[in-house]
């Protein structure tokens, strides 16, 4: 309760704070918040804004699936098994800094402007930082703890399912706690241009429009959007990794 407290003392303060810039600024580009929630609940209730809400989530959900599937299994195998982390860790060292936004015009061109190119470029950045955050837990698992359970006769995958995966839950949560906020980003950048729906698109046509209550519907929507998926995975974590709860 301590902590929900918290939570909605801030999301107060940060409102008030948003009504006096608005009132101390007076100028159209910064409405106030009762107008931007007004805003959003007709178009709530007139199912435009939860059309495009939906079509967001979707597709970053998609996107999370994608590159928690596929860098999960991946940087684990690396971070376990020294032979293979050799081989890769060179290739991962070079991908990694590359800012992979700058692929969107080749996915678009290779995928076309569809959904799935959409996906993939959120897939494909938060596929890296899940991968190595992933990589560094597994690798520094300690000697001890594989020595242990190899002695009572457990096969590699149960080493992987009973030593290396509950050993690396916790950072592979915290790297999708901080992929949320990426994959929500990436979300506006590939939604403002190349589509007509969506949260980003919102945005962007409102911001031409200089419809400014519009925009800021927009970006609250995209704003809460990101706050459930991290609530999901904040509760997720709660689950799956009890015994961090008394840390």
């Amino acid at each position: 309760m301590g902590r929900k407290r918290d939570i909605a003392l801030a999301a107060v303060v940060l409102l008030v704070l948003w009504e006096v810039a608005a009132l101390a600024l007076g100028s159209m580009a910064l409405p106030q918040p009762w107008q931007v929630a007004v805003d959003t609940a007709r178009r709530l209730a007139d199912g435009s804004l939860l059309d495009d809400l939906a079509i967001s989530t979707l597709r970053a959900l998609a996107g999370i699936a994608l590159a928690l599937a596929t860098a999960v299994p991946l940087g684990l195998m690396v971070g376990a098994e020294e032979g293979l982390r050799r081989r890769l860790s060179p290739y991962i060292y070079l991908l990694y800094p590359v800012p992979h936004v700058v692929l969107l015009p080749l996915i678009i061109i290779l995928f076309g402007i569809g959904e799935f190119s959409k996906i993939f470029l959120i897939a494909l950045i938060v596929f890296f930082q899940i991968l190595v955050t992933t990589r560094d837990a597994a690798k520094n698992i300690h000697r001890n703890y594989y020595l242990a359970i190899e002695t009572l006769g457990a096969s590699r995958l149960q080493v992987y399912r009973h030593v290396i995966l509950p050993a690396t839950l916790p950072k592979i949560l915290t790297a999708m706690r901080i992929s949320i906020g990426t994959a929500v980003a990436i979300l506006f950048f590939v939604e403002s241009f190349a589509t007509t729906r969506g949260l980003g698109y919102i945005i962007m046509d409102s911001w031409g429009r200089a419809d400014y209550v519009a925009l800021y519907s927009g970006i609250s929507a995209m704003a809460a959007l990101g706050f459930c998926l991290y609530l999901l995975l904040d509760r997720l974590e709660r689950r799956l990794c009890l015994w961090t709860l008394s840390h």
